[in-house]
């Protein structure tokens, strides 16, 4: 199976997880994806009253210059290990 295949089946396995994750750990699903798929943050940071998107935004910048494949297979390792 390709990595993109894996990717897309974690995708569907994250929404049916036996439990939801924490903030910290969705915040961290969220950024990977982001990375994954869009490569590194790009656009202005939400500001000061959109505190949800900023902390988005905030996860995903952080993981600038993480490869979209290295992005990827952390998004799969995590999802694997939330599978349980």
């Amino acid at each position: 199976m390709s990595l993109q295949d894996q990717f897309t089946q974690a995708q569907a396995d994250s929404k049916n997880l036996p439990e939801r994750p924490d903030n910290m750990t969705l915040l961290k699903i969220y950024a990977l994806f982001k990375q994954a798929s869009s490569g590194d943050a790009t656009g202005d940071r939400p500001g000061f009253t959109d505190m949800v998107g900023r902390a988005k935004f905030d996860a995903w910048d952080a993981l600038k210059g993480t490869s979209q494949e290295d992005a990827m297979q952390q998004y799969i390792d995590l999802i694997e290990e939330l599978k349980g």
